[in-house]
């Protein structure tokens, strides 16, 4: 019998598609260079990425690797770029996707000359000037004109892969030379959603700190000089929604919706409502061991884009203004700069966990002192009239009240800076961020005693937490004294604070009975205040360098007037005990009535310079803000590597 010619071939084990076949073809390890057709590059970018495949062939494969693949690599670089350039579906959103995974893995190789290396494996040395004006014309065209909001958001993808990628190489210097501010500010006003505004803020960020130090940046002149409202205030609507999103995270893994509220309520305040649970349902916590190892990962990596944040407050007034006053665009919706506050508390109540964790922490309050020292910004933010809603960090002790009105933001600020001095105390104190701290309620307390404001707020709290922390700072004055040469910093500042409010409590405190308090509270840490001169003695800054008083001529510490204060009550409050008019152990209410009464036998010198402070200078936070740069790199390479 004649055997037939359609015989059945066996059966594969397992079928791959066919685009990666074309990667192992492309990325095979022999000794040939080849020069790939145009049938090849056709197929190739007409099939759809596959991000896994391609990712696996791409770690494998060593600098060493790379640079003898340079051939291969060069011609899969140059025909996306040309792909991209010519616009034709699908191979443009193709090449674009292959783009961003291509030069988010190999830019992020250890190389031995990482310049020079990384122009070989894309360009070549000779053709990397041509290769990259033409990929950066290519990829700014897409971003202003692309035919769909995806693949403009895909071209900001690439470009996001190239700059932290190459980040600490010149090869960001080519979106120097092709200004992307135009193109990402109209992909801003085209955008109809606040979630699209994230990736181009984000790419903003990283451009105008590349290298600002050492030249010019032209990003940094294009923030300055953006005037265009309707565009500032999607870009803070934009924010609002980033820092709503990276804040759920935190809320996520414990709840800490104060009484009076319900999560399905929450939910619906920050505009998540569909995802509410039945009434009958409760939130599962997590294991103390869960939640230690949850928060120590946070905040997410799209904290990267408080660097962009940062730039546009530093730069462009009229944006901080919109920021600080922008309603909400729906009542489902928190306002922008609330929802920046509650983010912001989120974030300092775990500062501690994680350096990265304190590193976004000090560049929120960083944005926050450029605001505050704006004084028609401040005005903004004290003003009685100017109310917000801010949820707040509550979950771990110390709590702070439980605030669901809206309020003047200066209050709410205040909140997150005593619960940061409540949270993040260690014996190895991070002294960068208590300088912050309490320079932020220094520069608070200053506004609000100029302007003779009367800010309605808790202020027993920020007394009980200041002299805590005057306590704390006094029981680990051995360690402290040479752990940072920065203390002076933090010493002669919190105590010109609690100095200011002693004497000029009563222009800003909304009652007697806050001021009494005070006292008070003074009282009670009497002999610390002895002790805490004692031990910090070589750090305070001597009355005639920036103080100067007027008592009888001579001139007088803010600590000499703490103490002198509370060594007045105390003596009032032991003749008071010699008289036998009451017993040895007095309650708080007799104690505050000798306080009252005291007023008229306490002499306070008039002191001026107590509400000085110094401007900020962003060369002085050089070195912070370069950390920060290399955090929001790494934390921009991962957000590309996510599934």
């Amino acid at each position: 019998m004649e055997l037939s010619p359609l015989v059945q071939q066996i059966r594969p084990s397992s079928f791959q598609p066919k685009i990666i076949g074309l990667y192992d073809d492309l990325f095979k390890q022999d000794d040939e260079d080849l020069a790939y057709s145009d049938t090849f590059w056709n197929e190739f970018f007409l099939l759809r990425l596959d991000k896994a495949g391609l990712e696996r062939r791409l770690d494998a494969l060593t600098t060493d690797d790379l640079l003898h693949l340079q051939h291969e690599t060069q011609q899969l670089f140059v025909r996306a770029v040309s792909q991209v350039k010519h616009g034709r579906a699908p191979s443009d959103e193709n090449a674009l996707d292959t783009l961003t995974v291509f030069l988010g893995i190999i830019l992020t190789k250890r190389y031995t000359n990482p310049s020079a290396d990384i122009i070989t494996v894309l360009a070549g040395l000779d053709a990397v000037d041509a290769v990259f004006f033409e990929f950066a014309n290519a990829i700014e065209s897409l971003i202003r004109s692309g035919r769909s909001a995806e693949i403009r958001s895909k071209a900001i993808d690439v470009a996001l892969s190239l700059t932290s990628g190459a980040y600490q190489t010149s090869l960001v210097s080519y979106f120097a030379h092709r200004d992307l501010f135009p193109a990402l500010m109209k992909f801003i006003q085209d955008s109809d959603k606040s979630e699209l505004i994230f990736k181009p803020l984000l790419l903003l960020g990283l451009l105008a700190n590349y290298n600002k130090f050492e030249f010019r940046n032209p990003y940094r002149l294009r923030l300055e000089d953006f005037v265009n409202e309707s565009a500032i205030q999607k870009i803070a609507q934009g924010i609002g929604f980033a820092c709503s999103q990276s804040r759920n995270p935190y809320v996520t893994f414990q709840e800490d919706v104060a009484e009076g509220w319900t999560v399905g309520s929450t939910l619906a305040y920050i505009g998540l409502g569909v995802l509410a649970p039945s009434k009958g349902s409760t939130p599962t916590q997590a294991k103390a061991d869960e939640l230690k190892e949850g928060f120590a990962n946070l905040p997410s990596h799209g904290a990267a884009v408080l660097l962009g944040v940062y730039d546009f407050t530093n730069a462009n007034k009229i944006f901080c203004s919109n920021l600080v006053s922008c309603t909400s665009s729906a009542k489902t919706v928190e306002a922008p700069f609330a929802a920046f506050l509650s983010y912001t508390s989120y974030l300092v109540h775990h500062a501690y966990r994680s350096p990265r964790a304190t590193t976004y922490a000090l560049l929120n309050f960083l944005i926050l002192r450029i605001i505050i020292e704006d004084l028609a910004l401040c005005k903004i933010l004290c003003d009685s009239e100017s109310v917000l809603a801010v949820r707040l960090c509550r979950q771990r002790q110390p709590l702070l009240p439980a605030i669901q009105k809206s309020r003047p933001a200066a209050a709410s600020i205040i909140d997150i800076l005593v619960d940061t001095i409540n949270h993040n105390l260690r014996r190895h104190l991070d002294i960068a961020l208590y300088i912050s701290c309490i320079g932020l309620i220094h520069r608070l307390l200053s506004y609000l005693t100029f302007t003779r404001t009367r800010l309605t707020y808790h202020w027993s709290l920020l007394w009980q937490t200041l002299l805590s922390f005057l306590r704390f700072l006094t029981t680990y004055a051995p360690s402290l004294a040479v752990q940072d040469p920065d203390l002076p910093l933090l010493i002669n500042p919190f105590l010109a604070t609690l100095g200011l409010a002693v004497i000029l409590g009563e222009s800003f405190l909304p009652d007697p009975a806050a001021y009494d308090d005070l006292f008070y509270k003074l009282v009670e840490a009497g002999d610390y205040l002895s002790r805490f001169k004692k031990a910090f003695h070589m750090h305070l800054t001597q009355p005639s360098e920036n103080i100067s008083a007027t008592l009888n001529g001579p001139t007088t510490a803010p600590i000499d007037i703490l103490i002198q204060v509370a060594a007045h009550y105390h003596d009032l409050v032991e003749a008071e005990k010699g008289k036998g008019r009451m017993g040895n152990n007095m309650s708080p209410r007799e104690v505050s009535k000798i306080v009252r009464q005291g007023y008229d036998t306490l002499s306070l010198p008039v002191m001026e310079g107590l509400d000085r402070w110094d401007r900020f200078r962003e060369g002085d936070e050089r070195g912070m803000l370069k950390r920060v740069a290399r955090v929001a790199v790494e934390d921009t390479k991962k957000l590309l590597r996510r599934p």
